[in-house]
């Protein structure tokens, strides 16, 4: 069925030609067979050819239709058969002997098949079927029917292990008190398209499948390639032999890429399947597994299974995905974050990786206009996972560096709404007030970020540890400090996304979860390297003491992952606590900086308030120094200053000293705080 244009008519053409043999042979072994074949029921010849000779000679007209047995002769039935020989001489052959062929049918089995897509062809096939059967209202073969009609009988046929039966080429509706033989036979409609030579997935695969069709005319880079190659060569081993291939990584984009390149080498199609389609109950599990492998023999498949966040694992664990697995042979590639063990077969383990920060530069060196300088290109390159083939479209629909890093940020944006809340910077360095260390260590952060590249690859001190690229950093201070702030303005710094992730909300109480929880998150944030702000880490240092009992020895085991995962993220994670206090030394070496945010002092102070209104605001003389002796910190300042502007507006009044003074005493009582009233009194100095 594949080929040229012609050749495919040519083979349609001679298909036609088999099908319309063997329904001839079928009319006269059903007529053979038949005692008394009044055939008045049949429709009249011309009504019943459709138009078209595809279906072959009709029953004759009603004025000859009554005939006896001897009519039909055994040289007729054998010239018949002939002419079904000669007709399947087609090359390639016609798709009733390859589907023959594909499910190892015996010849009855397949004139059994015939038999039942007959009725499917033409409707005189139903009546010669009645007439047999002996009653008007069994328009059927049935498997009773077959035995008796049909050459070299074999009672295996009836055996649900039988090809027939186990691969569901036919359909069997039993009635009650009817025994099996008896039962009504229908050929699969999946089946009888196949035989009439329209070859499509079957429909009962469609709401759980959705073809893998990718870009491929892009060449691969060469970590990939290598990949694909490996995968593209266990797909073309014989089907018991070639093992299912696991494709680990966090990239999942880098997988379907790779599986996409691996199938059009092969030349077969690859579908998806989440596993979390797979169906839990038994039966229904195995109609699927039967339902795939039938369509494996029938066109050229290749299957990729997704496989979700939970517990992986064989038979035990995981049963439906294990016992799918486990009844399905052909090319299978397994996406998963980490490897499935205990499969029930053999299996391939193939870490995928996003191109390297070298392939991707060369592929932006490629594509860019030569002016575009080589900082550029290593920011791209070390900031955003994309692939090849997005580098190419990235190129082509932006132009100057700053439109690309916008579109390289839109593109890897990670979906993690659930876990974490993405902040619009909108301040810099100017809006900032912190200690001169804590201001140092902020540059240096942002330095390191910037030049991953160049010291990582270039100089090559990537090569010579195995410990993560990324930039991991503990933010320690009493709340309102500033921390927050601090990571907005790197944010600023290096045009990327920020995205606080409310660890209070991330941990969980089951075993197992809050693992689960910060995988997925540092997983999708991957691609494009966001920040990552980890905001009230205390609920997760809280429940660290010393080890008395198993819940503070997973409580350190919970930090010592989020600590690893910061390591490993190749961007820039930030851990925010008032619990410095709570991280042992052994914890703190893990981490690259540790910023102090201490309560501002006086002349901090004074700078914050000075900071706090904006340009634009209707500020009356207020007196910087008073209000820098208030024991407030950056964000109770924000909070005064806000409600104060809102206490002006509503008066019809500028921002006064008393107004502020209002503002600062509903915040201390909000807080809870002590404050004397002469504290919040003031008056204006009058110039004489």
């Amino acid at each position: 069925m594949t080929g040229s244009v012609h050749d495919e008519q040519d083979w349609e053409s001679g298909n036609a030609d088999f099908l319309s043999a063997s329904l001839a042979w079928v009319r006269l072994v059903l007529r053979r067979h038949v005692v008394a074949p009044e055939l008045d029921a049949a429709p009249p010849r011309e009504s019943a050819r459709r138009g078209s000779r595809f279906f072959g000679e009709r029953a004759d007209p009603p004025h000859r239709a009554s005939r006896s047995r001897a009519d039909v002769s055994a040289q007729q039935i054998a010239e018949a058969r002939a002419a079904i020989d000669q007709a399947a001489r087609l090359t390639p052959p016609p798709a009733l002997v390859e589907l023959a062929s594909r499910f190892a049918l015996s010849q009855f089995e397949r004139d059994v098949l015939m038999l039942c897509a007959a009725v499917e062809f033409d409707p005189t096939v139903a009546v010669l079927c009645s007439k047999a059967h002996g009653n008007d209202q069994m328009r059927y073969p049935t498997f009773g029917l077959a035995l008796a009609v049909l050459p070299e009988p074999a009672w295996e046929v009836v055996s649900p292990q039988g090809a027939l039966r186990y691969w569901r080429l036919i359909e069997i509706t039993q009635r009650p008190g009817d025994s099996l033989v008896a039962a009504s036979l229908r050929a699969d409609e999946r089946i009888v398209n196949y035989i009439k030579g329209l070859n499509h997935l079957d429909d009962r695969l469609t709401p759980l499948t959705s073809r893998l069709d990718l870009k491929v005319a892009d060449e691969l880079p060469d970590s990939q390639r290598a990949i694909s190659d490996t995968l593209a060569r266990e797909w073309r081993s014989e089907p018991p032999a070639a093992p299912i291939v696991q494709l680990v990584g966090a990239d999942d984009a880098a997988k379907r890429l790779v599986t996409s390149h691996a199938a059009v080498a092969c030349g077969v199609v690859a579908f998806r399947l989440s596993d979390q389609l797979l169906p839990t109950q038994p039966v229904e599990l195995n109609n699927l597994a039967r339902l795939w492998e039938r369509e494996s023999a029938l066109l050229p498949l290749a299957l990729y299974v997704e496989v979700g966040d939970a517990d992986t694992g064989g038979e035990g664990s995981r049963p439906p995905l294990g016992r799918f697995l486990s009844r399905i042979g052909g090319r299978i590639a397994l996406a998963c974050r980490e490897s499935v063990p205990d499969l029930g077969k053999q299996s391939l383990v193939l870490d995928v990786e996003p191109p390297t920060p070298p392939e991707r530069a060369d592929a932006w060196r490629q594509e860019l206009a030569p002016e575009v300088s080589e900082a550029t290109i290593d920011s791209l390159s070390a900031q955003f996972a994309v692939e090849v083939s997005d580098i190419r479209e990235i190129a082509g629909i932006a132009s100057t560096p700053a439109d690309i890093w916008r579109e390289c940020r839109a593109r890897t944006r990670p979906r993690i709404d659930a876990l974490a809340q993405r902040l619009e910077p909108r301040v810099g360095w100017d809006d900032i007030v912190l200690p001169d260390t804590a201001r140092a260590l902020l540059e240096q952060v942002a330095d390191q970020v910037a030049h991953r590249t160049m010291v990582y690859d270039r100089w090559g001190f990537g090569a010579r540890t195995n410990r993560g690229l990324g930039v991991s950093v503990l933010f320690a201070g009493p709340s309102g400090t500033g921390k927050t702030m601090a990571a907005e303005v790197l944010a600023s710094r290096l045009a990327l996304d920020l995205y606080r992730i409310d660890l209070s909300a991330v941990v969980s109480k089951y075993i197992g979860e809050t693992e689960k929880n910060l995988r997925r998150l540092f997983d999708a944030a991957e691609g494009g390297g966001s920040i990552l702000l980890f905001d009230e880490a205390d609920a997760l240092f809280g429940k660290r003491s010393e080890v008395r009992d198993s819940h503070d020895r997973y409580a350190n085991i919970e930090i010592n992952y989020l600590l690893q995962r910061m390591e490993q993220y190749r961007g820039l994670a930030i851990l925010a606590t008032n619990m410095r206090g709570a991280l042992d030394v052994g914890f703190m070496r893990r981490l690259r900086f540790i910023v102090e945010f201490p309560f501002p002092g006086v002349a901090q102070r004074r700078a914050i308030w000075q900071k706090s209104f904006p340009a634009t605001a209707p500020v009356a003389e207020l007196d910087l120094d008073r209000l820098a002796q208030l024991p407030v910190n950056g964000g109770m300042v924000r909070n005064i200053a806000v409600n104060a502007a809102f206490l002006a507006a509503a008066s019809g009044s500028p921002i006064t000293m008393d107004i502020v003074f209002t503002a600062v005493r509903t915040e201390f009582e909000k807080l809870e705080l002590p404050i004397r009233d002469r504290e919040l009194v003031w008056e204006a100095v009058v110039p004489t």
